[in-house]
């Protein structure tokens, strides 16, 4: 009973309590100004998700253009001849090897595919990987396999005309070193940064393959290292380099309508 009777006393809730609070009138100039930059940040957020799309777009088309897949080939190229020559033992594969004493044409750029053993072949394209992958994404692979053809060829010529008739030369090392200049060249600059860069690097280079590559030249019946290959190929890389750099090349803003202008005025 004094339960209810308190439970009577008490005072009944106030409906206005369940009301929701009334909302605040923005005033109309602060609207306008809410609304307005609210459409300036949506605009400036499609406009940077565009342009970041357009750059992720050209990046990857750019990628997939220079992406560098001749030196792989040549890769490729160099370990499948020596399985078939050193696994396989196919006879026609030392038709391949440039035999001073009765070269063909031929094997002055099929030798340079060709290696004496599994070290000669790892050295040598350990260092044709790094700088032929330097000048084909600087250059394309054209060029790298005109490069690696005429340094490795040139070097042979060169090799042909000075070691004895007794020889036999196999290997890649005057390629090497002919991608090694051609890819220094290509980038080289006046700062002394660039040129330490250079010293230190080529020094290395020319320590290990002097090292590794033992059996470019087959002398008799013993296994040399054909300085004469090294040193030609990278004067024939430095010298394509500078041949190259002597040809002028048309602009990209020539175009046939103003060539056709600025004949007409000669004449």
């Amino acid at each position: 009973m004094a339960a209810q009777q308190l439970l009577l006393l008490l005072p009944a809730p106030s409906r206005t309590f369940w009301k929701p609070l009334p909302r605040l009138r923005l005033s109309p100039v602060y609207a306008t100004r809410r609304a307005a930059a609210r459409r300036d940040l949506l605009r400036c957020g499609m406009k940077r998700s565009d342009l970041v799309a357009d750059l992720e777009l050209a990046k990857d088309k750019q990628w997939q253009g220079r992406r560098p897949n001749g030196i792989f080939w040549i890769l490729l190229l160099n370990v499948g001849i020596y399985v078939a020559d050193h696994l396989f033992q196919i006879q026609h594969i030392k038709a391949m090897y440039l035999y001073h004493a009765f070269p063909s044409w031929f094997q002055f750029v099929t030798s340079t595919f060709c290696h004496a053993n599994w070290n000669h072949l790892s050295s040598n394209l350990f260092f044709v990987y790094i700088f032929g992958k330097l000048v084909e994404e600087e250059e394309g692979s054209f060029a790298l396999w005109m490069s690696y053809i005429l340094t490795g060829a040139g070097s042979n010529l060169i090799s042909w005309l000075v070691l004895p008739t007794s020889s036999v030369s196999l290997g890649a090392s005057g390629a090497v070193f002919g991608l090694f200049t051609i890819s220094v060249l290509v980038k080289m600059s006046w700062d002394w940064r660039k040129i330490l860069e250079v010293l230190i690097l080529g020094q290395f280079v020319v320590d290990k393959v002097m090292e590794a590559a033992r059996a470019t030249t087959v002398t008799g019946h013993s296994l040399q290292v054909n300085n004469i290959a090294h040193l030609s190929g990278a004067l024939i890389g430095a010298a394509l380099v500078f041949l190259i750099s002597r040809i002028p090349f048309p602009s990209d803003g020539d175009s046939p309508k103003t060539s056709k202008d600025t004949r007409e005025k000669r004449s």
